[in-house]
């Protein structure tokens, strides 16, 4: 299921992690070439990433939201 990121924060080894409007977190993680996120290193990239959607997996198990 789609769910749009509302927001962002950094987990315990300083990876980003989108916070989507569903209450689940994602891991936003820029590690070249397997995964090309340039958008995540600078804020601005982040900020205009602001609304866009990605697919929750969390939301297709039914899983609980999650916590900081």
């Amino acid at each position: 299921m789609k769910q749009a990121i509302i927001g962002y924060h950094k987990d315990d080894e300083n990876d980003w992690v989108a916070q989507l409007h569903c209450g689940h977190f994602q891991h936003v993680r820029h590690n070249p070439p397997f995964i090309n996120r340039p958008w995540v290193i600078e804020e601005a990239g982040r900020l205009l990433m602001l609304g866009f959607t990605l697919e929750c997996k969390k939301c297709d198990l039914g899983a609980p939201k999650d916590s900081y």
